[in-house]
This record gives structure tokens, C-alpha cells and sequence, in this order.
């Protein structure tokens, strides 16, 4: 028996040996807060929507005419030309008065009616010639205008501002269109202390109408490219009519303006222009333009013709623009600088019989 008073000891216990298995893969976790910034992917991670597999349009018909205006011939060329124009006039002129003086001896009358009509060509074109040193004094009346206002605004010269103001009137002051403007010029000049406010209120009393008037003669020429590019299919068409939109549009900018180019004047004020478009690389620089007017990957994809008549337009427009710039009397001011997307959109609007609409 055991004795419940002095019980027996408890033995120690042993430890316990537990075997574990092979490591198992851990079990899967819950639901993990991710952030905003996990959740939504990057936009620019994102592949292109239309990607630009078509060549961008290249405004061929607008570079060839600045070749073609631009490009300045050789001193042998012009010898060889102005010498072959004078040898056809000095013949067309002996054989003509070989063949007065025969008619003359042989039926008087008829001879008598040719010396008539041999004077009153000789006349005309003693005008034409006599037309054409006035126009091109006048556009150099213009650029003398221009130079002595650059000069007055850079030295801040309020006399040569007020001598600038006085040509600029009398520029003008054979047009009656613009005698209210002179008026107001004449009223308001004598709140004027500084030569800046005084330009400034020259050309936006004289010129703020004038640039209206050019910038509807620029998108109109402007519509003109751009339709002719991308509807007339023929080779050297479009070339043409380009060239001779360009031409009107120039030698419009110059009547504007008070210019009044005659034909060998305005072909001279087109190379002028032409020439510092070439050296300024802004008639090469036709992807910045495409991009900007309408989107280059679109146009591409819609319609080569159409996409080359767009840049031919903004290209054409820019051309405007620079024979804005050398044929007005003055620089920009307060007068806002017109940009090529606002002419192209509004001319292409025209062309959709929207020209009126706002």
C-alpha cells in the first residue's frame, strides 16, 4: 500500500521527440493592399495608338517654285541673256525700219500708217519702262521707311519717329481710303512723348486695315495651292499655278502696302522674298509645319495630294508673311504678327464655303 502521508517521488519527465517533415511551400497570403500608382499603368508604357508608317508629304510643288523664283543666275547667264535680249531688239528694230523705209518708197500711205504705229509703240513702251522705274522707286521709298524706323526704335529717337510718321502720311496721301485714318494720326500724334508710342500709333491708325486686306490675299492664295496641289493630278500643272498664285499674291502685298510692283518690279520683289525664305531654311522646314497645321500622321494617312496641298498652303502662306514683312512700312508693333496655322485654317475654311463663319 502506498502511504497517503509520505507519497512516493514523481519521476522527471523525458523530453518529447516530434519529427517534422520536408519544408512545404508557404501557404498563400491574403488580399495585399497595393497603391494608386501600382494599379494604373503608365501612360507611357502604353504602345502607339496609329503609328506614322507612311512617309510624311513633302511640299514638292512649293519647293520647285522657289527654285525657280529664288535661285539667282550666274554672271555669265545674265550676260548671256541681256546680251541676247539686246542683240533681238537692236534687229527687230533695223528690220523694222528696213522694212517703214521700203513700204515708204513703194506704197507711201501704208508706210506712213507703220511710222505712225512704230511711234506709238515706241511710246508705250517708253511708259511701260517709265512705270516700272516708278514702282520700283516706290518699293524703295518703302524699305528707306522700314530702315529709319528700325533705326528710331533701336536709339529711342522721337524725332526720327516723328520724321518716319511724316513720310509715312505722305506715303499715303494719294489714297482716299485712308484720309480718315490720316486725320486720326494727325489728332492723336501730340499725346506722344517717346518714340516707341509713336510707332505704334502710326501703325495702328495706318496699317491695321492694310494688314486685313493682306491677310484675306494670303489665304486666298493660300486655298488656291492647296486645292490645285491636291486636285489637279497633271505633272508641272500644279507648279504653274502655284507659281503665278504666288506672284499675284506678292505683287498684291506691294499695291497693299503702297508698293505697286509693275512686272519686272514684282518678279524682283519675288526672288527678294524667295531668297530670304531659302536663307532662313524655312521653306525646307515642312515636317514642323505638317505637324502643326493638321498632324503629319493623318494627313499621310488620308491622302498624299491632300496632305502635300495642306503644306503647300502653309508653305505659301509663309511666303505671304515674308512679303509682308518687306513690304510694309513699318515693323510689327502692337499689330499682332499673322501665323501660318490661323491663314491656313481660315483659308481652307473658305475653300469649304465657310470663309464668313466664326
Amino acid at each position: 500500500m502506498t502511504d497517503p502521508v509520505n507519497p512516493p517521488p514523481k519521476r522527471p519527465r523525458r523530453p518529447v521527440l516530434l519529427e517534422l517533415e520536408p519544408d512545404a511551400p508557404a501557404a498563400p497570403r491574403g488580399p495585399q493592399a497595393r497603391t494608386l500608382s501600382e494599379e494604373i499603368p503608365n501612360p507611357a508604357d502604353a504602345p502607339a495608338i496609329d503609328p506614322l508608317e507612311a512617309p510624311l508629304p513633302r511640299p514638292r510643288t512649293m519647293e520647285m517654285v522657289t527654285r525657280l523664283v529664288g535661285r539667282r543666275p550666274s554672271r555669265l547667264t545674265r550676260l548671256f541673256l541681256n546680251a541676247g535680249v539686246a542683240l533681238f531688239t537692236f534687229l527687230l528694230g533695223v528690220a523694222a525700219l528696213d522694212f517703214i523705209n521700203r513700204l515708204l518708197t513703194t506704197y507711201p500711205l501704208l508706210g506712213w500708217i507703220a511710222v505712225i504705229l512704230f511711234a506709238l509703240f515706241t511710246l508705250a513702251a517708253l511708259g511701260m519702262a517709265l512705270r516700272e522705274w516708278r514702282a520700283w522707286r516706290r518699293l524703295g521709298r518703302i524699305d528707306r521707311i522700314q530702315r529709319a524706323a528700325g533705326a528710331a526704335l533701336a536709339g529711342q529717337d522721337f524725332d526720327a519717329a516723328k520724321s518716319v510718321t511724316d513720310q509715312l502720311v505722305s506715303l499715303y496721301a494719294g489714297r482716299p481710303e485712308l484720309e480718315w485714318q490720316r486725320q486720326r494720326l494727325s489728332e492723336r500724334r501730340g499725346e506722344t512723348f517717346d518714340a516707341q508710342t509713336l510707332l505704334t500709333l502710326a501703325e495702328t491708325e495706318m496699317l491695321a486695315g492694310l494688314d486685313q486686306q493682306a491677310r484675306r490675299e494670303i489665304e486666298a492664295a493660300a486655298r488656291t495651292v492647296a486645292a490645285t496641289t491636291a486636285l489637279v493630278p497633271l505633272a508641272f500643272a500644279d507648279v504653274a499655278a502655284a507659281l503665278a498664285a504666288n506672284l499675284r499674291m506678292i505683287r498684291r502685298m506691294a499695291e497693299i502696302y503702297g508698293g505697286r510692283a509693275g512686272a519686272i518690279g514684282g518678279w524682283r520683289l519675288a526672288r527678294t522674298v524667295m531668297t530670304h525664305l531659302i536663307a532662313t531654311g524655312a521653306v525646307a522646314a515642312g515636317d514642323d509645319l505638317i505637324h502643326t497645321v493638321a498632324g503629319g500622321g493623318v494627313l499621310a494617312k488620308l491622302s498624299r495630294r491632300f496632305g502635300e496641298g495642306l503644306v503647300n498652303g502653309a508653305l505659301t502662306a509663309r511666303v505671304g508673311i515674308a512679303a509682308m514683312e518687306v513690304c510694309r512700312p513699318l515693323p510689327f508693333l502692337s499689330q499682332p504678327r499673322p501665323r501660318v496655322g490661323s491663314l491656313v485654317s481660315r483659308g481652307l475654311r473658305g475653300l469649304f464655303g465657310e470663309e464668313g463663319k466664326n
